[in-house]
Order: structure tokens, then sequence, then C-alpha cells
């Protein structure tokens, strides 16, 4: 298994309720093949560039351990979920 990072950008008018779920789908998600290491809740952040009408999003920050096939079913869920604005999923050398 690998090591991996992901940073999630949320639309900024989820409220917590709506983060916690995000973050309770994404960690399931990834522990079904896979280990989650650390979620972080960045919070609001002003964006360099307007991205759906937004100027500014809530940043959601996953460590984890995965294998390297259950990242595409990770990004594919990650654009079919409406409230995510963007997202980035990089592997971390050892």
């Amino acid at each position: 298994m690998n090591k991996y990072e992901s940073i999630i950008i949320v639309n900024p008018n989820v409220d917590e309720a709506g983060l916690k779920a995000l973050e309770d789908k994404f960690t399931g998600l990834i522990n079904e093949n896979g280990k989650v290491e650390k979620v972080e809740n960045m919070g609001k952040k002003k964006l360099a560039y307007e991205i759906k009408k937004f100027n500014e999003g809530t940043y959601l920050l996953f460590n984890f351990e995965a294998k390297p096939d259950s990242i595409q079913e990770l990004e594919r869920v990650y654009r079919i979920t409406d409230d995510i604005m963007k997202f980035i999923v990089v592997r971390k050398e050892d």
C-alpha cells in the first residue's frame, strides 16, 4: 500500500453537519481498501480564482494509505459529489 494525501475544496454553503457527513463518507470509502491516518478540516479559505461562482471554499485534508487501484474509485466519487468543487490526490514519497 502507498501513502497518499488528498485535499478537497467543499462548497462554502455546506454546514458543519454536512462537512462531517462528507468526511465520514470519504473516510469509509478509503477504509474499504486502505487506512485513513488523519483528517484535518482546514476551514474556509479565500480561493485564488472563482470556482462555480464562489470566492471561498472549505478545505478538507485526508492523509491515508491505500492500494493504487482504489484511487480511481475515490476520484470518481469525488467527481459525482455535488458539494465538492475541486480535489486532488497525490502520492507521498516514503
